[in-house]
């Protein structure tokens, strides 16, 4: 991950966050390239004829960002983990959307090795992984925003830690615990 411009990416969010609509503009050249690969990461998971492109995912977040000026941004950790967020939220609506459309299309069983390991992660797939995270964050937030960190968003254990204020080895720990909940929830559906 480009760590280029890190202290200017966190002082145009904060100067974002105080309502400097110039500050955003500013922002979007900086972290442009770093959204593009989260989504082409995101996209890695989907379909090969999947209707929707890493450039249509990635102004998708653009629009959902605009509208999250009251968000209390930290520093960089925070924003790419809140842009992995919404371009998961995108993703999961527009699989709930074809799911809608289709007939009899109910949900599959799928491992948490199938959905982390992308071997089958793409759809229905998807759409039991996310009810799985938001089953886990009911009960337990943290472990929910770690996956989302590390899986959809492609952050390292460090940016992890530094986003939610813990420990490398509490966002080991976590990971690893998450990955285990997953895995006995998604193998009962």
């Amino acid at each position: 991950m480009d760590r280029g411009g890190t202290p200017q990416v966190t002082q145009l969010l904060l100067a974002w966050r105080e309502g400097d609509t110039a500050a955003f503009e500013q922002l979007v050249p900086l972290v442009h390239a770093e959204l593009r690969r989260i989504a082409r990461r995101h996209m890695g998971h989907e379909r090969p004829d999947h209707t929707l492109q890493a450039t249509a995912l990635v102004n998708e977040a653009y629009m959902k960002l605009v509208d999250l000026r009251r968000v209390r941004w930290q520093d960089r950790a925070h924003f790419f983990a809140m842009s992995a967020r919404l371009m998961r939220r995108v993703l999961v609506d527009f699989a709930r959307s074809r799911r809608y459309q289709k007939r009899g299309g109910g949900a599959q069983k799928v491992s948490i090795d199938d959905a982390l390991l992308v071997v089958e992660a793409r759809g229905d797939a998807l759409l039991a992984l996310d009810e799985a995270l938001e089953a886990l964050a009911t009960f337990d937030a943290r472990k929910s925003q770690v996956v989302e960190m590390r899986f959809f968003g492609g952050l390292t254990v460090e940016e992890t830690a530094e986003a939610l204020h813990v420990s490398v080895d509490t966002v080991m720990r976590e990971w690893k615990l998450a990955k285990a909940w997953l895995s006995r929830k998604l193998s009962k559906n």
